[in-house]
């Protein structure tokens, strides 16, 4: 069996907008109430997927969720709808953002010999909350295989959840046995700390993984207060580097002593704060980046446009470069309306290491299938959305036929 790490990255959903829903996510704060522009997110993250395609290999994607969730109002009881934060949330496109969408945990690291993947619960926002069903639903289809994959139900509420955004890999080659990296975050500051530490105990526990390679670290409350509302806003991993901002750990040695215990050929490309401020991290998305392994070998960083346009950050790239470490390309994509929503290329995909035959092949992607993604989103997806729009019957009508159509198109008649 040949194992390949193959990057699932959201398609951009017919609903996407503006409406400020995430405490603690400044970008999507300070653009609540924008107009929002959803078939050029959506084409703008086909491009990426292309560009990924073409670089890497092995890329595939994940659908729109059905949106206006109708079911979710009625549940809040007559009336909901004229609530604006609950319209809002029932309206949502924050699938999109991949990396919350699960946590996966590769053959090679897991007690049975399958890769496992949990959806993320997601419980702290209302509006992501009401997502797992459905993208369970959507797992189930993709990652089908029983004899290769196994999908759980969430762990239970309480336990917040949020997925592979607090998760990270190392090992020698993605075939190889890992060591899985669980990132959570500790209550009490003005802005939630989103990952519970017994959330990510229990994905570990669920996938079987050896306690020996399984290690927990406590982000840094700074890093939160600041607005990385998930550990990869500040630190992602590849194979056997992690990169990471200095401020991105509450222990920042002992988290690597711990990572390099379990895993000793760990290499550590960290960017101090006195280069790169938090701030101008966050603001960047710099860490936010899909850290990926070249065909030719060495890594390549696959960042927003907006690292480019900061004088500090791209002055760090290109210091960084020089050195010849690890890390050898910077790829800047440009994927502003998902940036604008708090969510990076990293955001977008999740990643999933497995042989490529035994995924469904409707969620594999081609240079052909992309065409037809571009198609159909070209024609059906609405070109702006603004505040006011949402709750309109005739954008509600519009929406849900676009997502029919890309159903259809893509022959994936069980989620409608």
């Amino acid at each position: 069996m040949s194992l390949k790490e193959i990057n699932f990255d959201g398609i951009v959903g017919p609903s996407h907008n503006y409406a400020g829903l995430s405490l603690g996510n400044i970008a999507s704060a300070s653009h609540k109430g924008d107009p929002s522009y959803p078939r050029a997110a959506a084409l703008q993250g086909v491009a990426k997927m292309r560009g990924n395609l073409e670089r890497f290999g092995a890329q595939g994607f994940l659908l729109p969720l059905p949106r206006p969730n109708d079911a979710l109002l009625d549940r809040l009881g007559p009336g909901a709808a004229d609530n604006p934060a609950l319209l809002a949330a029932a309206w949502s496109a924050s699938s999109m953002w991949t990396a919350n969408a699960a946590t996966v945990s590769p053959a090679p690291d897991t007690a049975d010999g399958k890769c496992h993947l949990t959806p993320a619960n997601l419980v702290t926002m209302l509006h992501r909350a009401q997502e797992w069903p459905d993208t369970k639903r959507m797992l189930d289809v993709a990652f089908g295989n029983r004899d290769h994959f196994v999908v759980h139900d969430a762990v239970p509420p309480t336990f917040g959840d949020e997925g592979a955004a607090n998760h990270m890999r190392l090992c020698a080659g993605h075939s190889e046995q890992g060591v899985e990296v669980f990132v959570y975050g500790r209550p009490g500051g003005k802005f939630p700390a989103r990952q519970h530490e017994q959330a990510s105990r229990a994905v570990a526990r669920l996938h079987g993984l050896d306690p020996e390679r399984a290690v927990f670290i406590e982000q840094n409350p700074v890093a939160i207060e600041a607005g990385a509302f998930h550990n990869d806003v500040v630190a992602v991993a590849n194979e056997d580097v992690v990169f990471a901002h200095e401020l991105a750990f509450a222990d920042r040695q002992g988290a690597y002593d711990a990572m390099r215990k379990a895993f000793p050929a760990l290499q550590v490309v960290e960017v101090p704060d006195s280069a790169v401020s938090l701030a101008e991290a966050i603001k960047t998305y710099l860490f936010n980046a899909q850290l990926v392994t070249r065909p030719e070998g060495g890594m390549a960083l696959v960042v927003p446009e907006e690292c480019r346009e900061s004088a500090p950050v791209w002055s760090w790239l290109e210091s960084m470069l020089a050195t010849n470490g690890p890390i050898r390309e910077v790829v800047p994509v440009d994927v502003r309306q998902s940036m604008a929503n708090g969510g990076g290329p990293a955001c977008l995909r999740l990643r999933v290491v497995a042989d490529p035959a035994t995924v469904d092949p409707r969620f594999t992607l081609s240079e052909e299938k992309a065409d037809t993604l571009e198609q159909v989103i070209a024609q059906n997806w609405p070109e702006q959305i603004d505040p006011q729009d949402l709750g309109s019957e005739a954008l509600s009508n519009s929406v849900k036929s676009a997502r029919a159509s890309l159903l259809a198109a893509l022959n994936l008649p069980e989620l409608g």
